[in-house]
């Protein structure tokens, strides 16, 4: 027994002694009451539940919904049966006892709109004519030229039109269109894409109302970073020619430069300037230069005899904007205002009687300054292009302004002493002079006419003449 090692005590453990825990002693009905509270308390988590049928309110509700359901069934075979494959339908949905969503059973029926492939407003594809060209059988032969067939073909390639084309969507209803009524939708789209596309183009590259396209914004960008312009506020006023915009003015080395600025954008667009060539063409100043310009630049023209005819009436000190600066198409002035707030123009401006004499004969001395210091015809003036300011009146938009020597001159003249003469009579100046007066007092000469028509025809008999001296 000592040679293998094992003793009387039991075999030793090659981890060395063990410590055993004392355990102790329990009573058997200790044991069988703690095995039957485990079974009681599994038993009591096992629920069955078992629908109450004894409350007669439960056992009438779950009959009426079901009886609700039948009704909402019979409800639809209705309304099915009603309509049949009619355009109109009528609708029985206000009738119904149960909600849709609450009727679970009814869902294979609906449709499922979030499901693409059963989109109800998607068109039906056309049936497709064989590949031999025709359906059916002696009188009941259908051939791919068939009314029906192309009508509802042309139908569904309206879907191809563009999307801004609004052809709208015929749900449940099956619309034929001819090859003649097909073909002129067709022309009418491209025709639509093809004057949109030219719409988009003008208003990238040409000034629009209020806005200025790319080129002009650069060259805008370019005053303002030269140190010319401190910044640009906003628009004051807009033309047929041209948009007005405030601007706060900067410094030049070659000149001083006014605190308020107006810069004159003359539009891009040559739809306003075509009709008015006859102001340019004809000017001695610049009709070289004109029949060798393209259309574009010959609005940088019209920049450029504004300048010029300023600058004329600047040296006989005639009331009007002084020139800064041009660039292209851009006019920098001075502004005619205060405070950013423009001065009105003389038809705006509330001037009592003793106002409105003195600006009579303040338009009358510019008139005769224009035509006999600057050799120059406004052709344009109203007063719309008049100013009132400081208690005096200013002279604007002298960019159609023509020498008196001009083929149409005289007859611009007496246009000019039209609108004026209109102004003041009807302001309530009593001493002012018809047009025939004015017109003789401005330009110096002695015509007389019965009527309108006769002095017209003097008008351009002298101007004839005044053109064969020259």
């Amino acid at each position: 027994m000592d040679q293998i090692g094992i003793t009387a005590e039991g075999p030793k453990s090659p981890w060395g002694a063990t410590t055993t825990k004392a355990v102790s002693p329990c009573s058997l009905a200790d044991v069988m009451s703690e095995q039957l509270a485990k079974q009681l308390d599994e038993e009591s988590n096992v629920i069955v539940w078992e629908p109450e049928t004894d409350c007669d309110l439960m056992l009438a509700q779950m009959l009426q919904m079901q009886f609700d359901k039948e009704f909402d069934t019979q409800l639809r075979t209705e309304e099915k049966k009603l309509n049949g494959d009619s355009k109109l339908s009528i609708s029985f949905e206000n009738y119904r006892m149960v909600h849709p969503y609450e009727d679970s059973d009814s869902s294979e029926d609906e449709v499922d709109w979030q499901d693409t492939r059963h989109d109800p407003y998607k068109a039906d594809k056309p049936t497709t004519t064989p590949r031999k060209g025709f359906t059916g059988k002696g009188k009941n032969i259908t051939t791919k030229h068939d009314e029906v067939v192309c009508g509802r073909k042309n139908t569904a390639r309206m879907d191809n039109f563009a999307p801004e084309i609004n052809v709208g969507d015929g749900l449940g209803m099956d619309l034929k269109l001819s090859n003649q009524v097909y073909n002129s939708l067709k022309q009418h789209c491209h025709s639509e894409q093809r004057r949109s596309a030219r719409l988009h183009d003008k208003k990238e590259h040409s000034t629009a109302e209020q806005a200025v396209d790319p080129r002009t914004r650069l060259l805008m960008y370019k005053m303002v970073n030269a140190g010319v312009l401190e910044n640009i506020n906003g628009c004051i006023s807009t033309g047929k020619e041209s948009v007005v915009f405030h601007a706060d003015g900067g410094s030049m080395e070659e000149k001083a430069v006014p605190d308020e600025c107006v810069l004159k954008v003359f539009k891009t667009t040559l739809n306003e300037f075509k009709n008015r060539d006859k102001y340019i063409k004809d000017d001695y100043r610049f009709k070289e230069r004109f029949s060798k310009l393209n259309p574009r630049k010959i609005i940088r023209l019209w920049a450029e005899k504004e300048m010029h005819n300023l600058a004329r009436m600047k040296k006989a000190d005639i009331p009007c904007p002084e020139v800064v600066i041009l660039k292209k198409h851009i006019l920098v002035m001075s502004f005619i205002g205060k405070d950013h707030v423009p001065a009105p123009k003389l038809k705006e401006a509330m001037l009592g009687s003793e106002d409105m004499n003195r600006a009579y004969y303040q338009v009358l001395h510019m008139m005769q300054q224009l035509y006999h210091e600057c050799n120059l015809v406004h052709a344009d003036l109203s007063e719309y292009n008049m100013l009132w300011h400081q208690g005096k009146v200013w002279l604007i938009d002298v960019s159609q302004s023509i020498e008196p020597n001009h083929p149409h001159g005289l007859e611009f003249l007496f246009r000019d002493c039209r609108n004026v003469s209109t102004f003041f009579q009807k302001g309530g100046v009593s001493e002012a002079m018809n047009v025939y007066e004015l017109f003789n007092v401005v330009s110096g000469l002695q015509l007389s006419g019965d009527s309108e028509a006769d002095f017209l025809a003097q008008v351009g008999e002298d101007q004839k003449t005044s053109q064969y001296l020259v």
